[in-house]
């Protein structure tokens, strides 16, 4: 029996009203069920809701958004910090104090009243905590780096119920183990974040017919390699269902899809695109000049709550083969359920070496290779098995590791630490022994306390 100790004015266990709606991931896949959800409406909140679970010996799940969900947290303490809202900006320091309950959306429209932009995700509606703990691969990730190498502070509730400040002066281990550790370390209720004079860019959507797709990713993995660091591209396959929501030239088939951020002139970055407009014409044109908090039509994501599987790895090297092999996993000829197979560029200042190291330290790959599938109860039983064909397909091309955020249904131990290096995780896993010794923050991508120790690696 969970104590009913009040640590928030929204405290509810199973059976109280609103408990469902406090718990629901955006992932409806996922079936929470927790002992006792708090809805956390600032930092002491957090902090006491933590303190209780250990006193109780409870696992906690933290949550925003829920668009990070990948494993049920079944019993223990579930703290939601979606009324967590604050945000302001210093426009001459170019930097801004986000709060947990954050969406990226909300962020960029207040920020691009001023010109200024973060590096911000591909979704308006994921939060921006997660992303940022996660490393934070976006659209201009190419051109400034990843979100995570912008975080100046975190303030954070550690397991014994603390809130420090974690920086890079006040706490280095921590801040490092927490950009690119998840929430395996305590709880973040703010973050410091830098932000970049981007007012407006060159973007959208190129969407092509299903027969285009073996000769546009053939012309992909050349065309995307000599692109500019200021030019972001990715390419997905898409199976979109027919719904009120998309678009009648979309829904109910496959297409390829090119999604374009520039930061040069319109004149620079059709020039840039040509070569791929040369492939075939597309089915929509969506590319065209946009203010900075247009942003999210670039990938246009869904932001509406769907049960879905979903895989993540890291591409190696995308050559004529891999691109082959890649069509014939979810191209036209495929029998693939999956609604996106995607491929994001790394390169850039991804790769370079960041002034403030962090815990992200696959920085060497060129993409991301992202599957996601829908799990209807009609193809649920086949898409994760689909997913698995495509990574198979693509495994001579994949290094082995993938970015956390993309990590997906990837929860087995040896799965999560093969997120990082040996020697960062192991470092991570000797912290969290240190931080977490009871093993409270269990639920999600879990870095296990102590695994994987040795005498060598770095203190």
């Amino acid at each position: 029996m969970v104590s009913r100790i009040r640590v928030s004015e929204i405290q509810l266990t199973p059976g109280d009203a609103g408990f469902d709606a406090e718990i629901a991931p955006f992932n409806r896949a996922i079936a929470h069920r927790p002992a006792l959800a708090v809805g956390a409406a600032c930092a002491s909140d957090v902090a006491a809701a933590v303190t209780l679970a250990a006193s109780e010996a409870l696992p906690v799940t933290v949550q925003a958004t829920g668009h990070g969900a990948v494993m049920a947290a079944d019993g223990g303490l579930l703290i939601s910090t979606r009324r967590m809202r604050g945000l302001s900006i210093d426009a001459h320091a170019r930097r801004a104090r986000v709060e947990a309950g954050l969406r990226w959306g909300e962020i960029v429209r207040e920020t691009a009243k001023l010109g200024l932009a973060p590096l911000n995700g591909s979704s308006a509606t994921v939060g921006a905590v997660g992303y940022l703990t996660g490393g934070g691969l976006g659209p201009l990730s190419r051109a400034h780096g990843l979100a995570v190498d912008h975080v100046r502070a975190f303030d954070l509730v550690t397991p014994d119920g603390r809130l420090r400040r974690v920086d890079a002066e006040s706490e280095p281990e921590l801040f490092w183990a927490v950009r690119g550790g998840k929430a395996n370390f305590g709880v973040v209720t703010a973050a410091e974040i830098d932000l970049f004079p981007v007012a407006r860019l060159y973007g959208g959507g190129l969407y092509f017919p299903a027969a285009a797709i073996p000769a546009l990713l053939a012309r992909y993995q050349e065309w995307v390699a000599e692109l500019p660091e200021q030019a972001y591209a990715a390419f997905a396959l898409l199976r979109l269902p027919r719904l009120p929501h998309v678009h009648e030239l979309l829904g109910g088939r496959l297409v390829g899809h090119l999604r374009v951020a520039h930061l040069g002139s319109a004149e620079q970055a059709e020039r840039d695109l040509a070569p791929m407009r040369a492939v075939a014409r597309p089915l929509l044109d969506t590319v065209r000049e946009m203010g900075y908090d247009e942003i999210a039509t670039v990938h246009h994501e869904p932001d509406h709550p769907v049960p879905s599987w979903g895989r993540g790895a890291l591409v190696r090297e995308l050559t004529p083969a891999a691109a082959q092999a890649l069509s014939a996993a979810a191209g036209p000829d495929s029998d693939s359920p999956l609604t996106v197979v995607e491929l994001r560029p790394l390169g850039g200042a991804v790769a370079r070496a960041p002034e403030r190291p962090s815990a992200v330290d696959r920085r060497d790959a060129a993409f991301t290779l992202n599957v996601l599938g829908p799990l209807r109860p009609d193809v649920r039983d086949v898409v994760p098995a689909a997913g698995e064909r495509v990574l198979a397909a693509m495994a001579p091309w994949l290094t082995g590791g993938s970015l956390i955020n993309f990590q997906g249904s990837a929860v087995a131990p040896d799965q999560v630490a093969a997120a990082w290096t040996p020697e960062t995780f192991a470092r991570l896993s000797r912290l969290k022994r240190e931080v977490d010794p009871h093993h409270l923050f269990r639920t999600g991508h879990v870095i296990v306390p102590g695994a994987h120790d040795t005498d060598q690696e770095h203190r």
